[in-house]
């Protein structure tokens, strides 16, 4: 065990068991409120940062943006390319272009940013204004003496590590198995500017690329800032269980081969878009700059408890775990950080049990309850497959339509009340000012997409 910028104590101490971006977060919230706090990780600060891969693309939009804000935390908004909007192709089974449109986030822009990067610097910060870093494996043995010494203690350590100490809902989780197979990529050789993607939207390279092929998964495309190589832009596919997609997912096996493979992907299936991807470079010096595997969507109780009986909280992927598909992992685990900091500064008496349930029970009406319903939307969810339907098909006639289903991902908390076609009809005559089957009636299939002409430019 290595300790490192021990903290004098105050009158209230909290630890908190995961140094992911949730967890330093809540450290670093918690140390400036006053706390003194203990972050335990199983690697150094070094491995953090280089030696494994980023947690997936985490894009964040305007309501996790404000949390960190709260935070008095840098949202790298000055610093990231920014995402506009969301750009959508949406083909059929027997590859007929059915749907396209062109959302805008209205107020807001969204960010992706390395996880490795922010909490390395997070991490830099909460160190350097006293806070505690401790390198050891936290097991459930040693965390009850942790819970035992701490008024308050976090556990972040995702979906492996401690989860199991915090009982699945299964009320909350309808999957009994990851729903898609997932290849991520992050890449150089692309341009954030109006001529990349101009085939998609006026502002090409600021709106990020979605495209749903019916019987093969999903692709995404959006601009991100690497750790080392800055501003870039990130692949992130979704392969159906069965597909062919999931085939070559699955052959991934290094960021060249992983490249190679999106590629090829999108020469076969998505080839409005071959241009730009064809454009794109591999990260030489990050063998960490891809990743593959799958997910499967869970919510489990906020509440856990020590071999010695001691309560404590789940943050982040450790309390629930989301299908990546509507990016609502980073915006979860860092709006509950956030709420617990701003709880937890205010409260006076003991972070009992029930301060623990009450705050989750919280965040999960305020909050997660309708990320994960946005989610099941944008799985194709059989659930919500006629309300996607038109949500979707409204969306391709009504640009106020598509602002308002795009914003679900910012703010998802108005889909909770969106429980039958008729609901999602009401949804769409509020957000838009028409009559929802007046919009709809004018749909009609997209017939071809437009290609990328793209051309970049080469040096002699």
């Amino acid at each position: 065990m290595t300790s490192q910028n021990s903290a004098s104590r105050s009158t209230r101490a909290a630890a908190v068991v995961g140094a992911g971006q949730a967890g330093v977060t809540a450290a670093l919230g918690l140390l400036d409120a006053g706390f003194a706090v203990t972050l335990y990780s199983d690697r150094d600060q070094r491995a953090l940062r280089d030696d494994g891969p980023a947690t997936g693309t985490a894009l964040e939009f305007g309501e996790t943006q404000q949390a960190e804000a709260a935070l008095g935390l840098d949202a790298y908004t000055a610093r990231a390319p920014r995402h506009t909007g969301l750009s959508v192709r949406i083909a059929g089974p027997d590859r007929a272009e059915l749907i396209q449109f062109d959302g805008n986030f209205e107020g807001y822009a969204g960010v992706a940013v390395d996880t490795r990067l922010k909490a390395d610097e997070r991490l830099t910060a909460f160190r350097e204004r006293g806070g505690e870093f401790v390198v050891a494996a936290v097991t459930p043995e040693t965390l009850d003496p942790i819970a035992a010494a701490n008024d308050l203690t976090l556990v972040a350590t995702g979906r492996g590590g401690l989860s199991d100490l915090f009982p699945i809902d299964v009320a909350r989780t309808p999957y009994d198995a990851p729903q898609r197979r997932l290849l991520t990529v992050t890449v150089t050789g692309l341009g954030h500017g109006a001529d990349v993607f101009a085939h998609r939207s006026p502002v090409g390279g600021a709106h990020s690329g979605f495209s749903i092929l019916a019987d093969q998964g999903e692709g995404w495309w959006g601009p991100y800032l690497h750790k080392d190589a800055g501003p870039s832009w990130a692949f992130l596919g979704w392969a159906k269980p069965g597909s062919e997609w999931e085939t070559r997912f699955a052959a991934a096996d290094s960021a060249e081969s992983a490249h190679r493979i999106v590629q090829q992907l999108y020469r076969d299936f998505i080839d409005w878009d071959l241009p730009e991807v064809l454009a794109t470079k591999v990260i030489a010096d990050d063998p960490h700059s891809w990743l593959k595997g799958a997910v499967r969507p869970v919510v489990r109780a906020g509440l856990g408890r020590t071999a010695g009986g001691h309560p404590v909280a789940a943050l982040g992927d450790t309390a629930i775990s989301y299908d990546p598909i509507a990016g609502q992992g980073a915006q979860s685990g860092l709006i509950q950080a956030q709420r617990l900091v701003a709880a937890a500064a205010v409260h006076q008496e003991a972070f009992d049990a029930d301060w623990i349930e009450s705050q989750y029970r919280a965040f999960l009406a305020g909050r997660a309850d309708a990320a994960n319903k946005v989610t099941r939307l944008f799985l194709g969810d059989p659930e919500f497959a006629d309300i996607g339907g038109d949500l979707f098909a409204a969306a391709s006639v009504d640009p106020r339509a598509a602002t308002a289903l795009v914003g679900l991902l910012h703010r998802p908390q108005p889909f909770l009340a969106v429980d039958s076609q008729r609901a999602a009809h009401d949804f769409l005559t509020g957000v838009t000012g028409t009559d929802a089957a007046r919009i709809l009636a004018r749909f009609a299939p997209a017939g071809r997409f437009a290609r990328s002409g793209y051309a970049p430019l080469v040096d002699a």
